[in-house]
């Protein structure tokens, strides 16, 4: 699961590394414990934090969601306004190496935990799966082009262009597109219970 990704639209390793930081240190874990949380190696932890090494999707994924958090939030400042316009050059895109492309589209807002995202699956591509969200979180997906595979704890369900699916956001979730055509389909998440973690909470370790 650990490797390298290619995040786009602007932000530094540097950048999002010390974000992570951030919000590791804000809810009082260490190093260890955000490790133990997200079921990443410390050492992959540090090195992402250190803007040494670039996270793939899914590491980054299961990193914002033992903050509690989303990857929308990692990636960008909240919106100080009532209106935002996101133009297609400042949308925040995370490409994965297995050959699939995240794209947030929707702004960060205060304490609002929600991401809407547009992803590109090419030709045989396996996303991987994606570890539960906090429980209440719910996920609402829509396939645009071509075929996906979306599997819900284990069990699979084909989708067509134009089908669409609600699955709770706290069960194991995985897509993958087995067509010869690229897999474009749409997804909101709302996470629920922001920002309750492990009681047994660590002093930071700085």
């Amino acid at each position: 699961m650990e490797g390298e990704g290619v995040l786009s639209s602007g932000l530094s390793m540097a950048e999002l590394g010390l974000r992570i930081r951030t919000e590791r240190r804000a809810r009082g874990l260490t190093v260890e414990r955000l490790a133990a949380l997200s079921g990443i190696s410390r050492s992959m932890v540090s090195e992402v934090e250190r803007g040494a090494k670039t996270p793939t999707v899914l590491v980054l994924d299961r990193l914002a969601t033992a903050l509690g958090t989303s990857i929308a939030r990692l990636l960008d400042e909240p919106a100080h306004s009532a209106m935002r316009v996101l133009r297609h050059a400042e949308q925040r895109v995370l490409r994965d190496p297995s050959g699939w492309e995240r794209r947030v589209l929707s702004p960060v807002l205060g304490d609002v935990e929600f991401e809407f995202m547009r992803t590109t699956l090419g030709p045989g591509v396996d996303a991987g799966e994606f570890a539960p969200h906090a429980p209440g979180s719910r996920e609402y997906l829509a396939v645009e082009l071509g075929s996906l595979r979306l599997t819900i704890n284990g069990r699979p369900y084909e989708l067509a262009a134009g089908d669409s699916a609600y699955y709770p956001g706290d069960c194991r979730h995985a897509f993958a597109n087995d067509g010869a055509v690229d897999c474009v389909y749409y997804l909101a998440m709302e996470l629920g219970g922001a920002g309750q973690h492990d009681p047994w909470k660590e002093p930071s370790d700085g």
